[in-house]
């Protein structure tokens, strides 16, 4: 699994960052997406890259598999 984010789409909302700290934050100047993680391993973590994508409000978060 590989996180695609697109800041062009980011509306800066966090919800990424408040799903999962370890996979995503907030570039300090403009408060869009930033991945920490592009792939993340092991269960937990590909199921809250999921629910991070699902919650964002711009679309800007996606999943190739």
């Amino acid at each position: 699994m590989k996180i695609i984010a697109n800041a062009e789409k980011c509306i800066g909302a966090g919800q990424c960052l408040f799903t999962e700290p370890d996979l995503f934050d907030q570039d300090e100047s403009d408060g869009r997406v930033v991945v920490l993680n592009a792939e993340p391993e092991g269960e937990l973590l590909a199921r809250k890259a999921r629910e991070a994508v699902y919650l964002c409000p711009g679309r800007a978060l996606s999943l190739a598999e």
